[in-house]
């Protein structure tokens, strides 16, 4: 559990200089898989927040587990970032000891495993996404509590419950890699208008087939917007 020390205010509604807020830093987000016609894309926005602090406005919540499998990260900030690094060392041992690249249900297994034996300790929400040799592109949804879907497309975060309308509209299965980042970056623009959670920039990232995950950052007026101020 972190500690923050942020500005605040008494009963009467006047400014106290600081104050401890026994706070988790949380990722109370927005983040979103989605496969596509050769690889599959991750998105996310940046703002990770203790209670109402805002700590962090361009944080990173793709996580890299090996070179073509990452995951997105919801909940304790803590909680996520100890539970991928669990993941990725097993899944180096694993490389180490086979000589193969491990594929993605390994991975989400893995994850599966974690948050559902500590599920009453860990307050977190993953989504496994990636690419491998034997079955393509892959995303899968760990939600709190432990469960794992198979899914071609899929979301978390308090922002999420902002836009199923606009998904269940909008996605297309097998669309193409450039209708997939557009159909990515409107839902987290929506969900970011919407959720107090959820803002800063939108982080993308694609990974195909044996090649580099491409990342991209969207941020300022390239964010879509899709009300009036």
């Amino acid at each position: 559990m972190a500690s923050a020390t942020m500005q605040g205010y008494d009963q009467y509604g006047a400014p106290v200089s600081s104050f401890q807020q026994d706070e988790e830093l949380s990722t109370g987000t927005s983040i979103i898989a989605c496969a596509f016609d050769g690889g599959v894309m991750i998105g996310a926005d940046s703002r990770t927040s203790a209670g109402i602090y805002v700590s962090n406005r361009v944080s990173d919540k793709l996580t890299r587990i090996t070179d073509n499998i990452y995951c997105c990260r919801s909940g304790s900030a803590a909680d996520t970032q100890a539970i991928a690094d669990i993941v990725a060392y097993y899944l180096d041992f694993y490389k180490a000891e086979t000589g193969e690249e491990p594929k993605v249900e390994t991975a989400a297994a893995i994850f599966r495993e974690l948050c559902y034996k500590y599920r009453s300790q860990l307050y977190a929400g993953i989504i496994v996404a990636g690419w491998d040799s034997v079955n393509g592109g892959q995303v899968y949804i760990i939600p709190l509590g432990g469960m794992c879907l198979k899914q071609n497309f899929a979301m978390g975060g308090s922002g999420s419950t902002f836009v199923y309308g606009y998904t269940d509209a909008n996605y297309r299965d097998n669309m193409s890699a450039e209708e997939c980042r557009q159909f990515i970056i409107n839902t987290l623009a929506l969900a970011m208008s919407r959720d107090g959670s959820s803002g800063g920039v939108i982080r993308l990232g694609t990974i195909r087939g044996g090649q580099p995950i491409e990342r991209e950052t969207v941020s300022g007026g390239k964010i879509p917007k899709f009300a009036s101020d």
